[in-house]
């Protein structure tokens, strides 16, 4: 399992108009942002004593957490993803699931396996019947997406975060999302080995350090 270097930052619009000016001249846009950025729609899963969202909240050095996603409001590619943490690392495991899958996901049953199903999503549904996993929110938000091949750099800029309350019909593209309280802009910096230094100095920002913020646990403050 290979991890990765990940690092928050919490910005104003100031920051990002600033940043977004730099990187432009120093990265390239992900190849799937259209006009330079594309919506997200997550469905985060978790056990009924909410053991993600603390963890998260307390610090646990290591944790996991499963969601579903998709991008754009196509439904027609759904990703099961696993966000593994340790010892300050990063780690995301993907497959592809069909849109039956996921709706049996959303509802909170568990889909029947065949052999041949991806393991993770094998270990999902192992989970939803060992430790009770099952659909808790929805978020929304915006992504602006900047790569850098050396060092195999991402910066992502998360803004306009919105949560689904206790719905989960993450399929439904009527569903009503609100303001997920007042949410900042996210900046986050991943990296493998290495951070070129000619992106450290243009991430640098006077008055701002790292973050801890989850966009799961803010959308969560509803309930």
């Amino acid at each position: 399992m290979d991890f990765r270097h990940e690092c928050k930052i919490e910005i104003n619009l100031a920051d990002l108009l600033a940043l977004r000016s730099r990187l432009r001249n120093l990265m390239e846009p992900d190849e799937h942002a259209a006009a330079g950025r594309y919506q997200v729609r997550s469905l985060y899963l978790d056990t009924p004593t909410d053991r993600a969202l603390w963890e998260k909240i307390d610090g646990v050095n290591q944790r996991e957490k499963f969601r579903i996603r998709y991008y754009n409001g196509d439904t027609g590619f759904l990703s099961l993803e696993k966000k593994s943490k340790l010892n300050g690392l990063c780690n995301k495991q993907a497959v592809q699931i069909t849109a039956e899958q996921a709706q049996k996901i959303a509802k909170g049953n568990i889909p029947q396996i065949q052999k041949n199903d991806p393991l993770l999503l094998q270990e999902l549904c192992y989970k939803m019947k060992t430790q009770g996993l099952r659909p808790k929110v929805v978020v929304d938000y915006t992504r602006e997406p900047f790569v850098y091949r050396p060092g195999n750099v991402r910066i992502t800029f998360d803004y306009g975060i919105r949560t689904g309350l206790q719905c989960t019909d993450f399929l439904n593209a009527e569903m009503v999302t609100v303001p997920a309280g007042d949410a900042p802009i996210l900046m986050e910096v991943k990296w493998d080995a290495f951070l070129p230094d000619v992106i450290r100095d243009a991430v640098q920002l006077t008055g701002r350090r790292s973050s801890a913020f989850s966009k799961y646990a803010q959308c969560r403050i509803y309930g």
